[in-house]
């Protein structure tokens, strides 16, 4: 992918996107036991380190496909998957509080919202 590429708006933002979820992977990863956990515990999810590793699964396959805009779609859709679960674990744990500032769902939704238009 040149420069030239990445001038492309919607290019630039499905590049973006996708860049986004790598320190996601990262901090999952570095604190799977710990914050991660009891992250999926708590939104009631019956197995938590599997859902993290599957999440973390989804969230690097979808990063590469959208970074690297192979099957750029697919990679869409499995973001808006990984995104809007955790928008309503988000809402489960903290109830509906639409303002970053309580914990709410609202940046997923974009994020989510960003990954579609990109690759529309």
């Amino acid at each position: 992918m040149s420069l030239a590429t990445l001038s492309d708006p919607l290019t630039a933002l499905r590049v973006i996107c996708g860049a986004w979820f790598l320190p996601h992977c990262v901090g999952k990863l570095r604190n799977i036991d710990a914050a991660a956990m009891n992250s999926f515990r708590k939104a009631g999810l019956p197995r938590p380190r599997l859902f993290v590793y599957a999440t973390i699964a989804l969230e690097l396959l979808a990063a590469c496909g959208l970074v690297l805009g192979v099957y750029a779609r697919i990679a869409a859709a499995m973001a808006v998957v990984v995104l809007m679960g955790a928008s309503i674990a988000v809402v489960k744990i903290n109830g509906f509080n639409w303002r970053w500032q309580k914990q709410g769902p609202e940046y997923m939704i974009f994020w989510a919202v960003a990954c579609t238009l990109s690759v529309w």
